[in-house]
């Protein structure tokens, strides 16, 4: 049981997904965390895990939301890089062939990623695109009889430097909807360059791309995937991915504080010992516990096929600002151990600003949760 599951969430699992909770927590335990720090300083992915991610038997596996949802959590409470590269794998470019692909795509695609044998991107934002994608989107698709001509640029595109096929979004000249189209990594005129210098998932090998007359045939393109309003479907389930990551990143910032609190002695006894090092902890346990009951909820909505874009985005947009609280006051209780690598809160502190950003930022979720109550939009 996590000491950061107040309320006891966990045993809502069955005994089954509970042994494969234990199963990927131990895992992560023992191949992740004590590696982290060190490839996030590189800014460097750790290639030898892939196969070991394989071995975990988690892609593309039916199970239940909770359960889906448990393991994200995990993967944010070990680190936030590794669930992000997990996520644009298992979730957004298998998603998006799983949800917009023909029964032969998925059949040609998802079993080499499931097995880890060919992985996966997701290429929707832009340079100028963020927000606004939906409308705003430039990377045109024009049709040449069978082969399809994409020309445009994409940025902030995760595992893109190293991944075998590229989800690209890009929008048909002929008929002005958004279409989805797989490209592989050595396809002519594609490049994918890493982008530098980031302060936050250093491990993700975020890149930007650049397509000059990539040629991909008809067979590549995502056959059910018809408009925007199908690429949307994808990111309706990602971003309840993106919300149990944040609650796996407040309860692991929790648990490092609490444990902290307990061994750092001042004035000649631990800090867990007075009154504002405890009220800083209980706003801990109380972001983390109303986060993780949000998610739980949300994940019940999801298995009862009852779920909209409002539900997944209200839990994006409040987990996410929850997490940013809990993990700028545990680096408010370690103080100057706060922000060295050695104690993982600094760097918990930066990769939560990315995560508080991607799958649509807090002010575009609200937008979204907006509409749905008033009946009214406000996009612009």
């Amino acid at each position: 049981m996590l000491v950061g599951d107040l309320y006891a969430f966990q045993d809502l699992l069955s005994d089954e997904e509970a042994a494969t909770v234990h199963r990927v927590r131990e895992f992560l335990s023992a191949e992740v965390v004590p590696i982290a720090n060190e490839y996030w300083a590189r800014a460097e992915f750790p290639s030898h895990l892939i196969k070991r991610f394989a071995g975990l038997g988690l892609a593309g596996e039916e199970r239940s939301s909770l359960l889906d949802g448990w393991l994200a959590l995990e993967m944010g409470r070990a680190d936030a890089s590794m669930a992000t590269f997990y996520g644009v794998h298992a979730g957004l470019a298998m998603g998006s062939i799983q949800e917009c692909g023909s029964p032969e795509q998925k059949e040609r695609w998802l079993p080499a990623m499931a097995s880890f044998d060919r992985i996966g991107a997701f290429a929707l934002t832009e340079p100028t695109g963020g927000s606004d994608v939906a409308a705003g989107l430039r990377t045109t698709a024009r049709r040449e009889g069978d082969t399809w001509v994409l020309n445009g640029s994409k940025r902030w595109i995760g595992n893109a430097t190293f991944a075998d096929l590229i989800v690209v979004w890009a929008r048909d000249e002929a008929d002005g909807q958004v279409k989805g189209f797989v490209v592989e990594k050595d396809t002519p005129g594609f490049t994918a360059v890493k982008i530098e210098n980031k302060i936050a998932l250093r491990i993700v090998q975020n890149a930007d791309i650049e397509m000059v007359e990539v040629r991909v045939p008809e067979s590549h393109r995502l056959q059910l995937g018809h408009s925007f309003k199908d690429t949307a479907r994808v990111l309706r389930a990602t971003r309840a991915g993106v919300a149990w990551q944040a609650v796996g990143l407040m309860i692991a910032a929790y648990e490092i504080a609490l444990r902290y609190a307990g061994e750092r002695q001042q004035f000649g006894r631990p800090i867990a010992k007075f009154q504002l090092v405890q009220d800083l902890l209980v706003r801990m346990a109380g972001n983390a516990t109303a986060s993780l009951g949000m998610c739980v909820r949300l994940a019940q909505l999801q298995d009862a096929g009852v779920y909209k874009d409002e539900h997944s985005a209200l839990a994006k947009a409040y987990c996410t600002t929850r997490m940013r609280e809990v993990v700028g006051w545990a680096r408010e209780l370690l103080a100057g151990n706060g922000i060295v690598l050695d104690y993982d809160i600094g760097r918990f502190v930066a990769d939560a600003e990315a995560l508080y950003s991607y799958e649509g930022t807090r002010e575009i979720n609200s937008l979204i949760v907006g509409r749905a109550i008033t009946g009214h939009g406000a996009f612009v």
